[in-house]
């Protein structure tokens, strides 16, 4: 550009994506109130939202879930434990779902079945059910993830939630976590 071998360039100012801004807390605290006391919501977008807003599950690892994930008041591998009325949310999804329209979800595998013999859910037709409920997922992801790396350490968070722990560790750096000197180990010695 100094040379005139080159036009002028303008940058055009950079744009924050709303979707990658994680919510306050007590904004996410309402949207997971919202399944757990809304009788009229949709079960599936229910149970989705409070497995994003709670356990910082991306919608693609919750399509693959299977019925036999959710053992009594425990979900996944390794076993995380439910929240009473998520629990609850849980046992009345399972119920429902044997009972969707279509054929396959009968006797489906899946905690989410497809349309189609023996698939789940598309993950982008979940993101759209918890859109339509008010739950921006990435947003809400985003958010639980950070509000529970200050809650624990980071590898114990990524071990409990399937997400590797360089992830946590710098989410950790980022929010301002307190767990970075953080001795694992047995301490009862």
């Amino acid at each position: 550009m100094k040379t005139s071998r080159m036009p002028r360039l303008t940058l055009p100012p950079q744009v924050i994506n709303q979707d990658q801004v994680p919510l306050q807390q007590h904004r996410r605290l309402a949207m997971l109130r919202r399944p757990l006391n809304d009788d009229s919501l949709f079960l599936r977008a229910g149970v989705a939202a409070a497995l994003v807003l709670l356990y910082a599950q991306p919608v693609t690892r919750i399509v693959r879930l299977a019925v036999d994930d959710v053992i009594d008041d425990r979900l996944g591998d390794p076993p995380s434990p439910l929240p009473k009325p998520v629990a609850d949310l849980m046992r009345t999804y399972l119920l429902y779902c044997h009972h969707l329209p279509y054929a396959s979800s009968r006797s489906s595998q899946w905690l989410f079945p497809g349309r189609q013999p023996g698939q789940p859910m598309n993950p982008v037709s979940l993101q759209v059910h918890l859109r339509k409920i008010g739950v921006p997922p990435q947003r809400g992801r985003a958010s639980a993830i950070r509000q529970l790396i200050l809650q624990a350490s980071a590898p114990v968070i990524a071990k409990a939630l399937g997400y590797h722990d360089k992830t946590t560790t710098r989410l950790v750096t980022e929010v301002g976590g307190t767990w970075s000197r953080y001795a694992p180990g047995d301490h009862t010695r």
